[in-house]
C-alpha cells in the first residue's frame, strides 16, 4: 500500500499513515524520503518502533549522530525520569537541560558538524503540555521583505550550547553530559541554502550567539527580532503527541522546541539524530570565548 501524505495546515509538515516504518520497500522508502525534502517535518502516528528499528529508520536517511560520545548511543531517552522511577528536580543538570529544550532551536548548530535529521518518538507523555513545536524557516526567509534580506546576506553567527543554557541560568561544565562540548562556537551563515532542494532558509534559534563583525547589542536586537518574526503561524506547528507517534524532521531548515508541562508528571521521548553531510553541515569553529559564551573559569567548575 502507498502512503498516505496529508499536508498539514501551516506551510510544512505532513502526516504520514498507511505505512509501516520498520518494514518498508525501496518504493515506499523513496516517496517518504522525497516527502522529507518537501514537508521538512514528517508525523507517522502510532507506529511503536522498537528502539533498533528506530535507529535503522533514521539510517535511511544517513550516518547516526552518536550521542553522549558512547558509540552505543543511538538512540537516547530524553526523560525527566531517574532510574529510581523519581523525577528530576530544578536544581539537577539534567532537568536544566531538558527546560532548555524549550527553547527554538536546530540540533548540533554548536557541534562543527551540525546535524542533518532527528527522529523522535513518544514513550511516555504527560496528562496535558509536553508538546513539541516546529517552525518553518524557508517559509520565514521566504517573508522577509527586500531590505531584510539585503541586511542579512553574508552575516554569520556563532552558536554556542554554553551561551544558550547560560541564557536561562544553567552554568555548564565542560563535557557535562548530552550534547555539551568544549570545542569553541562554529560560524554559520543566518541564511542557509539547502543541499538537495536549494530553498534558502534563516538559520538562526537559540544557539545563535553573536554575529561576525557587528556590535553584539546589535546582533543579539537582529536575532532576536528574526526568531520571533519567524516563529510566527502560519509557519508554525505543534504536535500533541500519543505514545507510539514518531516525527522525523529536516534540521537544516525547521526549529523546533518542546513546550512545557508539569515536571512533577513522567514525560519519555527515545532521540535518534541524523548526522550531516560534512560537504554542506561542517562549519569552522571559533576560538574566541565570548563567542563560545562562558569564561574560562566557569568550564573548571
Amino acid at each position: 500500500m502507498e502512503p498516505t501524505i496529508t499536508p498539514l495546515d501551516a506551510t510544512f509538515g505532513a502526516t504520514v499513515t498507511d505505512v509501516d516504518l520498520a518494514h518498508m520497500d525501496e518504493a515506499t522508502w523513496q516517496r517518504v524520503e522525497d516527502a522529507f525534502h518537501e514537508f521538512a517535518v514528517l508525523i507517522f502516528p502510532g507506529q511503536d518502533l522498537s528502539d533498533d528499528a528506530q535507529v535503522s529508520f533514521a539510517n535511511r536517511f544517513g550516518e547516526i549522530e552518536l550521542l553522549r560520545g558512547d558509540p552505543a548511543a543511538k538512540a537516547v531517552a530524553i526523560s525527566n525520569a531517574k532510574q529510581d522511577g523519581s523525577v528530576l528536580q530544578p536544581g539537577e543538570h539534567r532537568y536544566q537541560a531538558l527546560r532548555g529544550n524549550e527553547g527554538w532551536h536546530t540540533d548540533s548548530s554548536y557541534m562543527p558538524l551540525a546535524a542533518k535529521a532527528s527522529v523522535l518518538s513518544a514513550q511516555v507523555v504527560p496528562s496535558a503540555g509536553g508538546e513539541t513545536a516546529w517552525a518553518d524557516m524557508r517559509a520565514a526567509y521566504d517573508a522577509l521583505d527586500k531590505d531584510k534580506k539585503e541586511r542579512i546576506d553574508g552575516l554569520s553567527a556563532y552558536h554556542s550550547l554554553y551561551q544558550s543554557q547560560a541564557k536561562i541560568g544553567h552554568i555548564v561544565k565542560t563535557g557535562a553530559g548530552y550534547g555539551y562540548h568544549n570545542k569553541g562556537a562554529p560560524l554559520r551563515p543566518l541564511v542557509k541554502t539547502h543541499p538537495v532542494t536549494g530553498r534558502k532558509s534563516l538559520f538562526i534559534g537559540r544557539h545563535a550567539y553573536r554575529i561576525s563583525g557587528m556590535d553584539d547589542n546589535e546582533a543579539k536586537s537582529l536575532l532576536d527580532d528574526l526568531l520571533d518574526f519567524a516563529c510566527q503561524p502560519p509557519r508554525t506547528y505543534t504536535h500533541n503527541w500519543r505514545p507510539g507517534d514518531v516525527v522525523i524532521w529536516d534540521n537544516r531548515c525547521v526549529l523546533h522546541g518542546a513546550r512545557p508541562y508539569d515536571y512533577g508528571e513522567t514525560r519519555i521521548m527515545r532521540h535518534t539524530r541524523v548526522a550531516g553531510d560534512p560537504a554542506s553541515e561542517l562549519a569552522p569553529t571559533g576560538r574566541d570565548e565570548r563567542a563560545s559564551g562562558f569564561e574560562p573559569s566557569a568550564s573548571n567548575m
